[in-house]
């Protein structure tokens, strides 16, 4: 990886103030992906095997509930996290992600980081702690997207079913 993006991986706040050794634990799992505009990167189902952390570009999450059309989830831009089931044990991505625009991501195999947390149970606790804080924050700003989608929806309904009500 070149020195200068190195230095931009470990300044995102997933990995900011980290220590030197575990930097260097880090670096060679971690490799730098251009991905295209319009490139689906992963899709909802497929095996996860790879964390991405966003350096540059906006990526969109999309989930299709079984019984329902495709929704926008999130919108990710510089520094967001991304196909972190490839870190819970989960065999599949919850989700679908979209390149929006040219981007790149820096990616980290699922199996490696999991390896490294348990060789060095020490850095396997801060990078845990640093990946579910930015999770955390994220499923927050999720739930309160799905929310506005729900109630713009429910609204949609009531000014129908308020339109079209002649027997009330």
């Amino acid at each position: 990886m070149v020195k200068m993006r190195k230095r931009h991986l470990f300044s995102l706040p997933v990995f900011q103030g980290t220590s030197v050794e575990l930097q260097t634990q880090l670096t060679p799992l971690v490799t730098l992906c251009h991905i295209a505009a319009g490139t689906t990167i992963f899709k909802q189902g497929e095996a996860a095997n790879y964390l991405f952390i966003l350096e540059k570009g906006q990526v969109e999450i999309v989930f299709k509930p079984f019984d329902g059309p495709a929704l926008s989830v999130s919108r990710l831009g510089k520094g967001d996290i991304f196909g972190w089931s490839s870190t819970l044990g989960r065999k599949g991505y919850t989700s679908a992600a979209q390149a929006l625009c040219d981007c790149e991501a820096y990616r980290i195999s699922g199996k490696d980081l999991q390896r490294l947390c348990e060789d060095d149970p020490q850095s396997g606790v801060v990078i845990l702690d640093r990946l579910a804080s930015a999770i955390a924050e994220r499923l927050e700003c999720t739930h309160t997207e799905i929310m506005g989608i729900l109630n713009q929806g429910m609204n949609l309904d009531l000014d129908l079913h308020t339109q079209g009500s002649n027997y009330g």
